[in-house]
């Protein structure tokens, strides 16, 4: 059975994590598993450290130093049990039942590529513990640019929205993204606010009403615009000036505008964003 990974890390959106989740929980009838990855660096025991500090110089200072490496290791494990402990007796507050913890060690790249096969989703906090001044995570952006499987990333304070921002561009990306849009169980009974920026044409409107009417025959409440301007900027602005919590995308599209570094309309929506943004493929 696929089921819903939801990324615990200790950071500050920890809460909000496991709210999105049982959110996604409720609206797909899929199971939550809580996963917790230990970065080698966290647990990594024994070391040869005669090198540091002289070879045979005061064997007991080695012995002494390996001991605190133990120590580190049995602290970061216990730590990461007492994590995964408290998500999971969170959810349960929230009605969750027969939600899994798992555990891993290593980067966490490598882990969610083994999990990727039985996972439907992924939902992680925008920031992790050890990127708190960054803009969006480096683990983070590696998992987006890497992973098929939706990303949905949140903040603090996350809500269940009732409503969501579909950034559409005509791309085949959009295109495909509207498509599951559309047959999603996730976004069924959302309002939708479809949103393209672009100049004024004749073919950018003909483009916006062709996905508005997908939306429509799905079942959903359209709202749809053409703005121009930069396109993440516009975006971010229309979200909160509309109440929107929620901003639904392609994931690292070929857009006609992108980031000066990174190169991507996705990273500078997630980096100016105070909306969670699911990501789809």
């Amino acid at each position: 059975m696929t089921n819903i990974v939801a990324c615990l890390d200790g950071s500050p959106a920890q809460a909000a994590v496991c709210n999105a989740a049982a959110w996604a929980s409720a609206g797909t009838a899929l199971p939550i598993t809580l996963l917790h990855v230990l970065e080698k660096n966290e647990f990594e025991g024994e070391r040869d450290l005669s090198g540091t500090i002289g070879l045979g110089s005061r064997e007991h200072l080695l012995e002494e130093l390996a001991e605190l490496d133990h120590q580190r290791s049995r602290l970061a494990l216990e730590q990461a049990r007492l994590l995964l402990n408290s998500g999971q007796e969170y959810l349960a507050g929230l009605g969750m039942t027969g939600v899994e913890t798992l555990q891993r060690h290593g980067q966490l790249m490598e882990a969610m590529q083994a999990l990727s096969p039985g996972m439907r989703m992924t939902i992680m906090g925008k920031q992790g513990t050890t990127h708190a001044h960054d803009l969006i995570g480096s683990n983070l952006e590696n998992l987006i640019r890497t992973l098929t499987n939706p990303i949905m990333v949140v903040q603090p304070g996350f809500q269940a929205p009732s409503r969501f921002l579909f950034a559409y561009d005509a791309s085949p990306t959009a295109k495909k993204v509207l498509e599951l849009i559309a047959s999603s169980p996730l976004l069924k009974g959302l309002a939708c606010d479809l949103v393209m920026i672009a100049e004024p044409s004749d073919q950018h409107e003909r483009q916006l009403a062709r996905a508005r009417q997908v939306l429509k025959s799905a079942g959903i409440e359209v709202d749809s615009r053409l703005l121009q301007g930069e396109i993440a900027p516009k975006i971010c602005q229309y979200a909160t000036e509309a109440g929107i919590n929620l901003i639904v995308m392609g994931a690292y599209g070929h857009s006609r505008i992108r980031q000066f570094i990174v190169g991507s309309t996705t990273t500078g929506i997630l980096a100016t964003t105070d909306a969670s943004v699911l990501l789809l493929r």
